[in-house]
């Protein structure tokens, strides 16, 4: 629309030099030439594929008109000059625009931005906060079993006090950045030390371990946290003769169990999506982020009543070691 009424004010401006060029005829911009006389294209502007041309009366003259025009190619690179003023305003308006729509942006998300960041900092400094009454509750519970000798309500409560402490791991990780923070470790070993802590808590539970010497490079807290996880759901909703494998076949490490199955496997990774009344749904969420993180492709396999299979990924941590 620019362009076109550019065009319309160039056709302006050239007419009217035209029209002062016909009373003096000192124009050397336009040509010159006679045609036979058409009251009808008198004083109008033409344009044809090879000039644009005005008609003017000659005193004195029944036959010829007056013909001022100018050369196509003229006229061409007029437009074209034209068309480059329209395409470098175009620019420098859209580039204007974008400047101030990134101020804007910047001026409207800044508040929004503080509060994101002051609830993660308030978050943070919740969780650090839990350490010392839950550390008061597991010191209590230990002297009170040391008093009474086992008992069914202890042990809700230092499986109760445990859940706390795996929320507040799974919080961490969560709002932790894993990408800096890498090593080197075994595979082999990371698992063994794992499971040796799951035992303790879950001796109804076999577990068995099938992973070679393999050397993996990246954050082990945040893996920790995945495996965790993955292991802790498996004891948690297991059958009263639990078996639950570590298997790891060509960089896929598998968890395997025959608890009770999910019944609907592709959700299990949705954030507070549960199918127990235990928990709050947001373990798998975070061990999805976790892994997503960590360049883990992570999937499973379900049955109802049969078990569950999950599959992480490690090929690129494998890939990143020897690179």
């Amino acid at each position: 629309m620019e362009y076109k009424k550019e065009v319309k004010v160039l056709d302006e401006t050239l007419f009217s030099e035209m029209r002062i060029c016909s009373f003096d005829l000192v124009c050397p911009k336009y040509e010159i030439d006679f045609a036979p006389l058409d009251s009808e294209k008198l004083y109008k502007l033409y344009k044809s594929q090879q000039r644009l041309s005005t008609y003017f009366s000659i005193p004195g003259s029944n036959e010829n008109a007056l013909e001022i025009y100018l050369p196509q190619e003229k006229y061409q690179a007029q437009l074209e000059r034209l068309m480059s003023e329209v395409i470098v305003n175009f620019f420098f308006v859209m580039l204007l625009f974008l400047v101030l729509s990134i101020l804007f942006a910047i001026y409207t998300l800044s508040p929004l931005k503080n509060a994101l960041h002051l609830t993660e900092e308030f978050i943070k400094d919740i969780l650090h906060d839990f350490n010392t009454p839950l550390s008061t509750m597991r010191l209590n519970a230990s002297m009170l079993k040391e008093e009474i000798g086992e008992n069914k309500k202890l042990l809700r409560i230092e499986n109760s006090v445990q859940n706390i402490l795996n929320l507040q791991s799974n919080l961490k990780s969560y709002l932790s950045n894993h990408e800096a923070q890498k090593r080197q470790f075994y595979l082999d070993t990371f698992i063994e030390e794992r499971v040796a802590l799951l035992e303790s808590s879950y001796k109804n539970i076999e577990f068995v371990v099938n992973v070679p010497k393999v050397s993996l490079y990246a954050n082990s807290e945040a893996l920790q946290r995945v495996v965790d996880n993955i292991l802790s759901n498996a004891a948690k909703y297991s059958k009263s003769r639990a078996l639950v494998e570590i298997l790891y076949d060509k960089s896929s490490l598998e968890i395997r169990d025959n608890g009770k199955g999910i019944k609907n496997p592709e959700r299990v990774f949705e954030r507070f999506y549960k199918e127990q009344d235990r928990g709050i749904g947001i373990g798998l969420h975070i061990v999805k982020k976790l892994c997503s993180e960590l360049g883990i492709k992570i999937s499973l396999k379900s049955k109802v009543g049969e078990g569950t299979s999950f599959f992480l990924d490690l090929k690129l941590l494998l890939e990143e070691k020897r690179s």
